[in-house]
């Protein structure tokens, strides 16, 4: 089945070509396409300093660049989320590698901060494509393991957002130090294309009728039964809060973890950053059960997040990295458990759509936020904006942790 005929929704023809793969390495190329597309979002986070230095930026320019990304991931989510339900999974995963490979050489040879912002975009619309086509393939790959169908989609997509500065940080002491990083990115997205390109695709699960495909690719609002609902907008708002933190890391705490721990190699400068990140994404590999997990983590994760800031006020570069390790760690357990259960409410046919509604709610959190921090910064400056925005966030975790709470007790009373 070739990918101009799943993105036309056309009756598919036999290519003598075409490749049936094992489930295994489905598995591992609808994981592995979502966790390269992040990390190439995420290679700018330690090289903003080298592009202001060379374009000419403040942190706003920074909070723009990013804010840019994460508008067009949200717009994208609303306009093509739930694609891959209709043309199937396969022809969404190469159309985002695609886009993000062109948004990638944008970003990377740009000369001016709307180049930034147009790579930027490009490379949020990317993810936006991949990844409820990614989450979805995975779910239907292990139909009877729903559970860990979400620690990989999980594992897939934290492990990019953690690797993603690292790599980054390394790769931009290489000559042409804001080019390379995304040269060679560039080049693993072109050897994915290969064995996409190749797959014997599976039928979509819900394809339009003949005639009707532009109704079906329409955007939509994902129609939840009612019992669904409030366990949407736990994650929604879980995600929100989580990826407030997220977005901080990825944007203006690389330079001031730098303040913190007073360096300016970027190499370490990324793996702070990506220490949240990392955890989380390790997270997904430890089996932690309970019902009081979501609270638990939410609190850990405020608690962190207040820690973060008063590390910085005490320059303890100790503090730093094991608050951190913990709100990595917090966000990891609670992410989990609400994605998990609100993927297992819905039915596989519209999996791609309300995933993607989630991440749209979820990834506001690094847009809004980060935003208003940037804007922050450069009235009151640094350390009294992380811990203006620490504040707010620690509250919102525990009020998240109260409502977690109180739902499974219904739960447990019903």
């Amino acid at each position: 089945m070739s990918v101009l005929q799943e993105l036309a929704m056309r009756p598919a023809s036999v290519s003598r070509l075409s490749w049936n793969a094992s489930v295994g390495m489905r598995l591992f190329l609808a994981g592995t396409v979502i966790f390269t597309l992040l990390v190439g979002a995420n290679l700018a986070t330690p090289l903003y300093p080298l592009l202001q230095a060379r374009i000419g930026f403040g942190s706003i320019g920074v909070t723009v660049a990013f804010t840019g990304y994460v508008i067009s991931l949200i717009g994208g989510l609303v306009l093509f989320g739930h694609w891959s339900d209709h043309i199937g999974r396969r022809a969404a995963l190469v159309l985002a590698v695609v886009v993000g490979l062109v948004g990638g050489l944008v970003f990377g040879t740009a000369e001016s901060l709307p180049m930034l912002v147009a790579g930027r975009a490009l490379q949020g619309l990317a993810v936006a494509i991949g990844t409820g086509a990614s989450a979805a393939a995975l779910r239907e790959l292990m139909p009877g393991r729903p559970e860990l169908a979400s620690r990989f989609t999980l594992l897939s997509s934290s492990g990019g957002v953690a690797i993603g500065p690292v790599m980054g940080g390394l790769l931009s002491l290489l000559p042409n130090h804001t080019l390379a990083p995304f040269v060679i990115h560039s080049a693993v997205l072109l050897a994915l294309l290969v064995p996409l390109l190749l797959l014997d695709a599976r039928p979509a699960l819900n394809p339009a009728p003949s005639g009707q495909g532009r109704n079906y690719l329409r955007p939509r609002l994902p129609a939840l039964a009612r019992s669904a609902r409030g366990t949407f907008w736990l994650a929604a708002a879980t995600g929100f809060v989580s990826f407030s933190v997220f977005g901080f890391c990825l944007s203006l705490a690389p330079g001031y973890f730098a303040q913190v721990v007073q360096v300016d190699s970027r190499p370490l400068i990324g793996l702070l950053a990506a220490v949240t990140l990392g955890c989380s994404a390790l997270s997904q590999l430890v089996s932690m059960r309970g019902r009081h997990l979501v609270p638990a983590g939410l609190l850990l994760l405020g608690v962190s997040v207040l820690l973060i800031a008063a590390a910085g006020a005490l320059q303890s570069p100790a503090m730093l990295v094991l608050a951190s390790i913990s709100a990595g760690l917090g966000q990891g357990a609670a992410f989990r458990v609400v994605f998990n259960d609100v993927a297992a409410a819905v039915e596989p046919a519209r999996h791609a759509q309300v995933i993607s509604a989630v991440y749209i709610v979820t990834y506001l959190g690094s847009a809004v936020p980060v935003l208003g921090l940037g804007i922050a910064v450069k009235v009151w400056g640094l350390q009294a904006s992380v811990t203006g925005f620490a504040l707010p966030i620690a509250v919102a975790c525990t009020a998240l942790a109260v409502a977690a709470h109180l739902r499974n007790r219904t739960a447990v009373e019903r």
